[in-house]
């Protein structure tokens, strides 16, 4: 297979880790022996991991070196406040809470505005966004753009709400509290929320006196999208349509795990003084003091850095390509694969892969699996395993996630040739059971079998 015809990386590399591809039957016993489920297998035996961009990523000289000189201290400590600068100057939000990640956030943000029959409307929840609402008895909305729900449809930006639905739907559930759009659409295929969409949402928001919030995990990868696909971005940079995103919200939640570049750490960033306190309350209960939320100062300030580093031209332009190349060389070996390429991860179309499983059977787990068998690729299955209510139009994907100037072109092309042998022999593949599994985030914990 030839390597995709890709710019050289922006970046050279000082540290490197050993991997290793075990021989496939030891491949075969260890995830017999981890309950067919990819969550379960050691790190260690993995050769290619996918299964997620969170907390994954290599992080930079310059992130490396603030970690020697962050202060330690239990409150105000330097490393605080320069997280808050960079956080202020990214997103324009003046009430900054530090979390230890995303789904604290989360946490914190919905146990503030929800109580038992709630509801939150987003273009896309993801699972643990989900989970934080449903906890709480609430319920959560899906309302995507039609496009989004269509694998071959190569709308450049379909990652954003339906905006008729979503008026209709704040009249007819009175007891909406929030709006949450979730850039990008990471359950739908990385798809990025255009602005016009955001601005379209923020009205119909206003209009109905719900506050809007950005799940901004992604924040850069969505507006480096939109840079190189939305003609109302035209000569932008992704700092200032990042920026304008923002100023359209009454707040973020941000899993700082993803684009801060950090290997943890996340944060709530909102306009109302009145309801960060309110937030601030749980905080300090639960998470830590309001100026480290559970993280190291060394932590701090690696995402205050890593924040100003995903939104750097050069170096999101390599990621974003990198995600394409990967799409192309799949797409390239018959691979099934929603399109167009999101940006982050590269998600294959398993249900269109594997017509002869039932989603009762877990297609995208299916898929999943085999990549593991046959060539030490972990990924991760986006579908009627993760989501089992679905919504209308679910898709049953298995999503593999570059994590940032992690993986090279020669990396990438060993998983194009591994989903290439696994659709060249696709009607070998059967699906999964599950043999036992929690109620709540059963893909995480479940146990599964060959059905």
């Amino acid at each position: 297979m030839l390597l995709p015809d890709l710019p050289p990386e922006p970046y050279r590399i000082r540290s490197v880790e050993r991997i290793r591809l075990l021989p496939r039957e030891e491949r075969l016993r260890l995830l017999r022996e981890a309950g067919y489920n990819l969550f379960r297998v050691r790190a260690r035996d993995v050769f290619i991991d996918l299964l997620t961009d969170s907390g994954t990523g290599a992080m930079s000289d310059r992130q490396w070196a603030a970690l020697m000189a962050a202060d330690e201290s239990y409150a105000s400590s330097e490393s605080w406040f320069r997280f808050e600068a960079a956080v202020r100057e990214v997103t324009g939000f003046p009430e900054v809470i530090p979390t230890h990640q995303g789904r604290a956030a989360e946490r914190l943000l919905f146990e503030t505005i929800l109580k038992k029959d709630d509801v939150v409307v987003s273009n896309a929840l993801f699972d643990t966004t989900r989970a934080n609402v449903e906890r709480l008895g609430a319920h959560g909305i899906d309302l995507p753009d039609p496009a989004a729900l269509a694998p071959l449809d190569e709308s450049p930006l379909k990652g954003g709400v339906q905006l008729d639905a979503l008026e209709k739907t704040l009249v007819a559930q009175p007891r909406t509290r929030a709006i949450v759009l979730t850039a990008t659409a990471n359950s739908l295929g990385g798809h990025p929320v255009p602005l016009a969409n955001v601005a379209a949402a923020a009205r119909i928001a206003r209009r109905a006196g719900v506050p809007l919030f950005i799940d901004a995990a992604r924040f850069a990868q969505n507006a480096g999208l939109l840079a190189r696909r939305d003609p109302a971005c035209e000569g932008w940079s992704p700092a200032k349509i990042a920026r304008a995103i923002f100023d359209l919200a009454d707040g973020c939640l941000v899993s700082a795990k993803k684009d801060g570049l950090g290997h943890i750490g996340g944060f709530l960033a909102l306009r109302d003084p009145a309801l960060a306190e309110r937030v601030r309350a749980g905080l300090v209960a639960t998470e830590g003091f309001t100026t480290y939320g559970g993280l190291a100062g060394r932590d701090l300030d690696a995402i205050a850095i890593g924040l100003r580093e995903a939104l750097d031209e050069t170096l999101l332009a390599a990621r974003l390509d990198q995600v394409a190349a990967l799409h192309a060389q799949l797409r390239a070996a018959g691979v099934a694969v929603v399109s167009p390429a999101g940006g982050h991860a590269v998600y294959v179309d398993a249900g269109r892969l594997l017509p002869h499983v039932p989603r009762a059977r877990f297609p995208g787990h299916a898929v999943a699996c085999a990549a593991y068998e046959e060539g030490g690729v972990r990924g991760c299955e986006v579908g009627s395993l993760m989501f089992p209510e679905p919504v209308p139009g679910q898709l049953e994907l298995t999503r593999l996630a570059i994590p940032w100037r992690t993986y090279t072109a020669s990396h990438l092309a060993h998983v194009a040739r591994t989903l290439g042998e696994i659709a060249a022999g696709r009607e070998k593949l059967s699906g999964y059971r599950i043999v036992s599994a929690p109620a709540a985030l059963r893909h995480f914990r479940a146990v599964l079998a060959p059905a």
